[in-house]
């Protein structure tokens, strides 16, 4: 892999490299207490002003947490080779650089060759008939460890070359083997660990069955199908949402983390029997588990989606209890934010001079768009939480979150019968068009589909969270958007004094959803609708809970608001024209409770939220547009003001038949 760090705006104001590596004299060395770095002598002030223009003395490299030169592999060296670079751990410039590495592994490294070489070794290990090839529909994470920096860097051999280890192959076909007996003949999981035996072996085994009858090679990605990188991609999670320290809200703060997943690779899967006698027909047994068992995922966040294999030739026939098809349009939803230019890791004025923000360099990236399973999963979560902190003490439902979504808080994890969550969540046939337009908004379509995980669910527990999940999807998909901008409807922003974005804010629809999905015709039917979703919702949580629903007292602390759905919160359903271009309860809520800060209109922040807190305020309004024919808002803390000064507005603007209130379910506004 090519880790030739690109070179730095002004490569002639950086200091030589040391001549001996006792000691580093970059720049970075000195900010961390080493050596003082030579200065440069020409005018213009040097390094010594990081404000100064680029006229006469030239403008000055950024900052770098680089402590020495990085070494130059060969293209085909693995991904490892990075651990040679030398940074300073302190550093506030070290993320973008972070980034910068895991950019240049994906797009600069060539492992083809080698890849080629594993898997036609992998094949003829295997022999005739013992290999078959699968694909990852979209992403994969399988072993490997957190890394330096909490990378989290996927599983790679001894070479630094991505894989599948041939452990986690026998981990699966062998998960498979005892889940068969277990369902067949009834037996409990070490009754059923004793009936596998013989093929995986097992030290409390008989001698004879001590040892396996079946091995399992390393699995490496096709390199034509992978791409020369072998399928290695930039990867983000960002865990927006976290209890706070009583444990009973919830605060908002951004924390995206970059690391590296293997990206549709096709793998080749080598299996063969050992020396020992196999009858072909347990071999072809063996052989079949191994592939149900790729089916049902592996690796990390399979019930986000990733780590699901199939056969080439058979794609995923997964039973899905709910799949609703669904165009989303907007800003859309964002994976990883590389970087414009790997040589240029900041952005610059058209003066050539870096721009700051808060103080700070901008990094100079651009988000890509990807329709992630992860975001929708996200959002109902969110919306789980706030229907559920309504009616259950904070510390039931951050358990009952934890056991349908997951979690890795591993004190929560202690306590629960299923560790990883008993719902999937996928997203199928995904289409992404961007778009700068001003005339057409960017979309992305695709099918969300949520299944049970392979778990020992009950019949009657698979029923109640089937309600529960699809009330709880219908509630999400008419509330607000999905990914960026998600509290607020797609709205053109053409006739704004800088229209860059040209679109904002984010609507989700369902397309040709299920004939009990739209049963409504006006606005009072979708009120009674969406009131028979909500007590779906709450009837389904209450059996799976077996909990009576207990309404929670609001929080009596006026300076936040909490994202809770309880007596103090408002969902409204209302009707409009719009307002300069901005849906109706959109464009009363922009255009009559602005804030001032003595130079110009800005949204005022007890409505629109802001980031300039810490922790940052999220918007306490959601408003979607499941319509073209209305809009529907929900309002946290909609008992003080200016919220419910906004809520005023709206009745008082709106004809009563066209302003109707969903929540409370009961009860005057």
């Amino acid at each position: 892999m090519v880790f030739d760090r690109p070179n730095r705006p002004n490569p002639a104001n950086r200091p030589n490299p040391p001549a001996s590596p006792q000691r580093s004299t970059h720049p970075a060395a000195t900010a961390r207490g080493g050596p003082s770095t030579p200065q440069r002598q020409s005018g213009g002030g040097g390094n010594r002003n990081a404000n100064s223009g680029n006229g006469g003395g030239g403008n000055p490299e950024p900052p770098s947490p680089w402590l020495v030169d990085p070494p130059k592999p060969d293209p085909g060296a693995s991904f490892v080779e990075y651990l040679r670079w030398m940074r300073a751990a302190d550093h506030a410039y070290k993320d973008p650089t972070k980034v910068q590495m895991l950019q240049m592994a994906t797009e600069r490294g060539d492992y083809r060759d080698r890849l080629q070489t594993l898997t036609e070794r992998t094949k003829l290990i295997a022999g005739d008939n013992n290999w078959f090839e699968v694909q990852c529909p979209w992403r994969i994470r399988v072993g490997g460890h957190r890394g330096p920096e909490s990378i989290l860097l996927p599983a790679f051999d001894a070479l630094g070359m991505p894989y599948i280890p041939s452990s986690t192959l026998r981990g699966v076909a062998r998960t498979q083997g005892i889940r068969h007996f277990m369902k067949t003949e009834n037996l409990k999981w070490k009754e059923a660990e004793q009936k596998i035996a013989p093929y995986f072996g097992s030290l409390e085994a008989e001698k004879g069955d001590r040892a396996g009858k079946v091995i399992f090679l390393d699995a490496y990605p096709l390199p034509k199908e992978a791409g020369k990188a072998g399928g290695l991609a930039m990867d983000m999670v960002n865990n927006i949402w976290a209890w706070d320290n009583s444990q009973k809200f919830l605060t908002l703060e951004s924390n995206p983390n970059s690391f590296l997943s293997l990206k549709n690779s096709v793998f080749v899967i080598g299996i063969r029997p050992t020396r020992q006698s196999l009858p072909p027909n347990e071999f072809k047994q063996i052989r079949d588990w191994l592939i149900q068992g790729l089916a049902s995922g592996v690796g990390s966040q399979i019930n986000a989606g990733y780590g699901r294999l199939h056969l080439v030739d058979n794609p995923l026939q997964n039973k899905f209890f709910f799949e609703i098809n669904f165009l989303l349009t907007g800003q859309l939803i964002h994976g990883t934010q590389p970087f414009s230019s790997l040589n240029q890791l900041f952005k610059k004025d058209r003066q050539g001079n870096y721009k700051r923000n808060n103080g700070k360099l901008v990094p100079n990236i651009k988000p890509e768009d990807e329709v992630r399973s992860t975001a929708f999963k996200s959002v109902l979560r969110y919306w789980f939480r706030a229907f559920a902190l309504g009616f259950f003490p904070s510390q039931t439902v951050r358990d009952f979150e934890a056991q349908l979504f997951g979690t890795i808080d591993q004190a929560v994890k202690e306590n629960l019968d299923h560790k990883t969550g008993l719902i999937r969540f996928e997203v199928l046939n995904t289409i992404s068009v961007p778009s700068n337009s001003p005339t057409k908004p960017g979309r992305q379509e695709g099918v969300l589909a949520l299944s049970f995980s392979d778990k020992g669910i009950s019949d009657e527990q698979a029923t109640y969270l089937t309600q529960v999940m699809k009330s709880l999807t219908w509630i999400m998909f008419h509330l607000g958007g999905v990914g960026q901008g998600a509290r607020r409807p797609c709205y053109s922003r053409r006739n704004s004094p800088n229209p860059n974005p040209p679109w904002r804010g984010s609507t989700l629809k369902a397309i040709n959803p299920p004939a009990d999905w739209k049963k409504y015709s006006n606005i009072s039917e979708f009120q009674k609708l969406f009131q028979q979703k909500i007590q779906l919702f709450y009837v389904g949580l209450g059996k799976l809970a077996n909990m009576k629903l207990r309404p929670q007292p609001p929080s009596k602390e006026s300076n936040l608001w909490h994202q809770v759905i309880n007596s103090n919160s408002r969902v409204i359903v209302c009707s409009g024209s719009e307002i300069q271009n901005k849906p109706y309860a959109l464009g009363i809520l922009h255009q009559d409770f602005a804030g001032s800060n003595g130079q110009s209109q800005k949204y005022h922040p007890q409505l629109c939220g802001t980031t300039h807190t810490n922790p940052v305020l999220p918007s306490p309004v959601w408003i979607a547009a499941p319509s073209e024919d209305f809009q529907v808002v929900t309002v946290f803390e909609a008992h003080t003001s200016p919220r419910k000064d906004y809520i005023k507005r709206l009745r008082k603007d709106t004809a009563p038949e066209e302003c109707l209130k969903i929540w409370p379910l009961k009860g005057e506004w």
